[in-house]
Formats: structure tokens, C-alpha cells, sequence
């Protein structure tokens, strides 16, 4: 597979950096370089890398991290935009690199500047290797999400008749379930963790927050939400907690009024969860472009191996290999 055939193969790379499509080749410029003089083949050519380098490589390894990681995309992109990358990109335009030229060390000798294309490659298989281990942990936060979703519906079954020691064991009940999905991906959105600055994961854990603490629910019985029932949520364990004793003396002056409020948190909160797993938002969209890109890597690793060189093996994280492992456990390579 040559450099030139990467804008051919049909994935979509906008879809993943949710940015503008395009449909111009990468080979394509303002002008043919075939209808160029002389003079003017050395301008036409950098008009070629450019788009060569933004709309092929640029964008497989953008995509890789996309606007959910600025560090390791502009990381990449100072890559691409040095001299030994762009003699990389240049000797495959005019000579067409092909495969067989594999050195013992994994490089392609075939090229300018084997070193700089083989440094490309190694990011590419770090790409692999990420964008796998995201999908299996934003599998994991989805399905933990729609389970947090069934545990804030479960609370509008609270009524006026409901005794105050079941509205207690109830609401106390939702803090710990709460506090479970807060444990499971707290150390995936740390920073340096599998989901760190992945917007649909960030999303998801403030969103669900914003709503435990949402002071307007109650508010026409003059409530302001959960926290005035005892329950709220520390600032920086991000874990939630339950005043029993304040939520006793509520209960024993205006009941009617925790009832209304436990029932307005109850159904704000599932639909906020129901809205981040809905078709077209956070998490199923990032989910879709994280599959489309894996897709794209696995049929065309050999190809990009064979053009720019094996690259190096990548050692994961033990939190990566766990992820890695259960992405093989739901159907992944």
C-alpha cells in the first residue's frame, strides 16, 4: 500500500475528530505537478506534502487522540511538520516506496529518512493500542451508565406513603451505588489514565454529578435538591455521602416536600443518563469513531508496516493490558 492510497481507503477521519470533512485527495493541489515548469515543481510538491501530511498521516494520528488529547496530537504534529518527517513524506511521493525493503531493525531503507518514518509508525502502533483500550473501558462506563440510570428511576417509586425508614435506606442505597461508578473510573479519567481527557467520559462524570447536585429539585416546596435532604457529594472525592440526622429532621417537618424532591431528582437524573447513551451523543458517538479507527488500523497495519516500518512494540500500562484484555473478551484483536 502506497503513501498515496491511504486518501482511498473510505474511513472517515472527520467523524473522529468531529471536525470538517473533505473529500480532496491528499495528492491534490491548486495545480498538476504534471503541468508545472520546472521552477515551480519544488512549490508545487510542498503544496502536496501539506495536504499529504494533514488530511493522511495528520489525520491517523490525530485521530488516534483527537480533540480529547491535545498533548499527544500536537506531540505528533511537530513530528509531521520537521524536516526528517518531511523527507520521509517527500521520497514517498516521488519514489513510491514499496514493501520488501524491511531492514533487520524493522526500518524501510527504502526511504529518505528510515529513523523519522519508523518514529511515525510507532505512534501509529501506540494508536492501536489506546484507542482499543478506550473502547473497552467506555464499553465498561456505558453499561455502568445505564445501570446508574435504573438506580436514579428506582427512587421515584417514593411516595407520601412510603415509611421514612425505607425513603432513608433508599436514598442511602443510591449514595453507595453512586459512589460505586464514581471508584470504577476515577482512576481512568485521572489524569494519565485510559479515559484521561476523553470528553465522552468527562461528560458522563460531571454530568451525573451536576445532576445529584442540582438544587432546583424540590425547589416549589422550598428544597434546594439532595443536599437539603442530607445527601451531597465531597468536592474532592467526588463521593457521596448521607446525613441521616438531617435527613430525619426534614422528613419529620415537611415529608411532602422530600417526597417531591426525591421524585424530581429521580427523573432528572435518569435522563440525564439516558441522554449520554442516547444514539448521536457522547459516548455511542465516540464509541462508533473509536471502532471505525481500530477498523481502519487492523486492515491496514501490514501496508503502513511494510511503507514506513515496523516501529517499535508497545509496552502497556498494567491499567492499558487490563483494558487490552477485556477488549479481547468482547470480540476484539
Amino acid at each position: 500500500m502506497s503513501v498515496s492510497e491511504l486518501s482511498n481507503t473510505g474511513f472517515n477521519w472527520a467523524l473522529l475528530n468531529q471536525g470538517k470533512q473533505s473529500n480532496q485527495s491528499p495528492l491534490s493541489g491548486t495545480g498538476s505537478a504534471g503541468s508545472s515548469s520546472a521552477s515551480d515543481f519544488a512549490a508545487t510538491l510542498t503544496l502536496q506534502l501539506a495536504n499529504f501530511q494533514s488530511q493522511t498521516l495528520g489525520a491517523l494520528m490525530s485521530s488516534a487522540f483527537g480533540a480529547d488529547n491535545a498533548d499527544s496530537s500536537s506531540s505528533f504534529s511537530a513530528l509531521l511538520t520537521s524536516p526528517a518527517a518531511s523527507s520521509v513524506a517527500q521520497t514517498a511521493l516521488t519514489n513510491n516506496a514499496s514493501s520488501g525493503e524491511l531492514s533487520a531493525t524493522g526500518r524501510n531503507t527504502a526511504l529518505f529518512d528510515p529513523e523519522s518514518a519508523y518514529q511515525m509508525m510507532s505512534v501509529i502502533n501506540n494508536a492501536d493500542v489506546t484507542y482499543k483500550a478506550q473502547f473497552s473501558e467506555l464499553s465498561q462506563m456505558k453499561s455502568y451508565v445505564a445501570e446508574m440510570r435504573q438506580d436514579g428511576e428506582s427512587l421515584g417509586s417514593i411516595s407520601a406513603s412510603t415509611s421514612n425508614d425505607s425513603i432513608k435506606s433508599q436514598l442511602q442505597t443510591f449514595a453507595s451505588q453512586y459512589n460505586d461508578w464514581e471508584k470504577r473510573f476515577e482512576a481512568d479519567t485521572r489524569q494519565g489514565g485510559v479515559l484521561a481527557d476523553t470528553q465522552a467520559a468527562q461528560v458522563s462524570r460531571n454530568e451525573l454529578d451536576q445532576s445529584v447536585e442540582n438544587p432546583f429539585n424540590g425547589a416549589k416546596d422550598g428544597l434546594h435538591g439532595l443536599r437539603d435532604l442530607g445527601l451531597t457529594i465531597d468536592p474532592n472525592t467526588k463521593l457521596a455521602t448521607l446525613d441521616t440526622a438531617k435527613l430525619d429532621s426534614v422528613l419529620a417537618s415537611n415529608k411532602q416536600g422530600v417526597v417531591d424532591t426525591v421524585q424530581a431528582f429521580s427523573a432528572n437524573f435518569a435522563k440525564s443518563a439516558e441522554l449520554l447513551n442516547s444514539d448521536g451523543n457522547f459516548i455511542p458517538n465516540r464509541l462508533a469513531n473509536l471502532n471505525r479507527a481500530i477498523t481502519y488500523i487492523d486492515d491496514n497495519k501490514t501496508s503502513l508496516q511494510a511503507e514506513f516500518g515496523l516501529g517499535d512494540s508497545v509496552n502497556p500500562s498494567a491499567q492499558v493490558a487490563k483494558a487490552l484484555a477485556a477488549y479481547k473478551q468482547i470480540g476484539g484483536v
